[in-house]
């Protein structure tokens, strides 16, 4: 498919929109006519950009949208963004006080095919206010694209050619939206990230370099008629909490650290997020990467080395269709999943670290099985008054609407859910404390200016967790 835009018989030029390409026209970004949705979106404008924007958006940088009195208009662009030469150059604005600080600005047209109608195409501005230092903010956005999105989504920007013409084209990825696990595997994306600028075709040639050795293996593997010893020997996914232990060793071992104790580290819940949300990602992305490179090749061409044709290859892939769909989708599935079972084993090893006494998965009544309970089933069954101390601690990896399964693991006990995920709305941690139960944070979540958890009662890091509410009852628990 060709995928620049062209003019067409209906395509008509104004004077500010000389040259401008119009989405209205161009047909392929539309929801309804585009099959891809938001994924095909994100996939096709990666695979023409040139060069790409990226910035989790603070609060700010959605609140204009969602709230009439906020002072911020528009996205806030970074000092080093703004001259790095993504953007047209700044010029200074004619002011009728000759002595007034220069106001520095830049108007450039930016298409955005998930807004409707005229706003899909806009006039957007990038203006820096001399006067109140490095601050610029990008105005004249369509609304409708930042005004219901979780914290800490994503704006990305794609710039590239068309004839004479530089287009800016911009998407906003729902942090909350399976696209934006799909951005973050695209662009290797690591959960510290703020911003920052990536060329598509360079991030892609690096993924290519990164299984460049494992192909040539692969190759040879096949053609030796030992594809499926290779896979075992080489491509085999190992079990969760294997993997989780690996992570684990892996912080152990940059950290000078010899176990995962909750009291020694300075920032345990920050701990939690970059075994999991990190260094884990990476081995599994690596295993995923062979075993689905090893299932694909003997999908498409057998176990059994022969000579095929160029026509054989493609009617074969035509034919193995579902199985490849199956394929992807199982990775998909197999990311999801093991994440949260592999979160709730770095929390056991963080427990046993501390050496505080747990259950975990108890069956309680009603066959309710929460994922931890302290110090155990017995303690806070007992009726006595010491039994109030204990707690349920429930691990999600990733909330969305998975919280309110908590609540009927609560009971009359205290509830402490754990998390790593930063997209939680405001709304949605007030319903939590209506129904009695704590948020327990990363300690780097918990001030962010992309997340909502600042200023809510029932929300406390990992580190407040272990010194006011554990380490004051473990006497009793022990």
């Amino acid at each position: 498919m060709d995928m620049f835009w062209r003019p067409t018989a209906g395509y008509r030029r104004s004077a500010y929109r000389n040259r401008r390409p119009d989405l209205s026209v161009q047909g392929i970004f539309d929801f309804d006519e585009d099959g891809g949705g938001q994924a095909g979106l994100l996939t096709d404008l990666l695979s023409r950009a040139e060069r790409v924007l990226l910035k989790k958006l603070s609060n700010n940088d959605r609140d204009w949208a969602r709230y009439a009195n906020k002072h911020q208009a528009g996205v806030y662009i970074p000092a080093e963004q703004r001259e790095g030469g993504f953007f047209p150059p700044l010029e200074a604005k004619p002011r009728k006080d000759p002595d007034a600080a220069p106001i520095r600005e830049a108007w450039f047209d930016t298409l955005w095919p998930q807004a409707s109608g005229d706003e899909r195409n806009k006039h957007t501005r990038i203006v820096h206010y001399t006067s109140k230092g490095p601050e610029t903010h990008m105005t004249r956005l369509p609304k409708e694209c930042f005004e219901h999105l979780s914290p800490a989504s994503f704006l990305m920007m794609g710039r590239y050619r068309q004839g004479e013409d530089t287009v800016y084209e911009c998407l906003t990825i729902d942090s909350a939206s399976e696209e934006a696990d799909l951005l973050l595997l695209q662009l290797d994306i690591t959960p510290d990230f703020l911003i920052g600028e990536f060329e598509p075709a360079e991030v892609r040639a690096k993924e290519q370099d990164r299984v460049l050795d494992f192909a040539e293996e692969l190759i040879a593997a096949w053609k030796a008629g030992t594809i499926v010893e290779f896979g075992l020997a080489r491509a085999a996914m190992p079990k969760t909490e294997e993997l989780a232990g690996l992570a684990r060793d892996r912080y152990l071992e940059i950290y000078g650290l010899t176990s995962l104790d909750p009291f020694a580290i300075e920032r345990p819940g920050d701990a939690l997020r970059e075994i999991s949300r990190s260094i884990e990602w990476d081995m599994f992305r690596d295993f995923q990467r062979r075993e689905r490179a090893v299932e694909l090749v003997r999908i498409a061409l057998g176990d059994a080395p022969r000579d095929m044709t160029i026509a054989e290859i493609i009617r074969q892939l035509i034919n193995e269709l579902p199985r490849i769909d199956a394929l992807m989708l199982s990775a998909s599935q197999q990311r999801k999943s093991r994440a949260g079972y592999s979160y709730e084993h770095h929390i056991e090893a963080m427990l046993s670290g501390g050496k505080i006494p747990f259950e975990k998965q108890v069956v309680i009544e009603a066959k309710k099985r929460p994922d931890f309970i302290l110090p155990s089933l017995a303690f806070i069954s007992s009726g006595e008054v010491i039994a109030a101390t204990g707690l349920i601690l429930s691990a999600k990896t990733t909330l969305r609407e998975r919280w309110k399964q908590v609540e009927r693991e609560k009971g009359e006990r205290r509830l402490y859910l754990t998390t790593v995920d930063e997209n939680i709305a405001g709304n949605a941690i007030q319903d939590m404390a209506g129904i009695g139960v704590q948020l327990v944070i990363p300690e780097s979540l918990m001030d962010a200016k992309e997340t909502e958890y600042a200023g809510h009662a029932n929300v406390l890091t990992f580190r407040r967790l272990c010194d006011e509410v554990i380490l004051p009852n473990l006497k009793v628990w022990v």
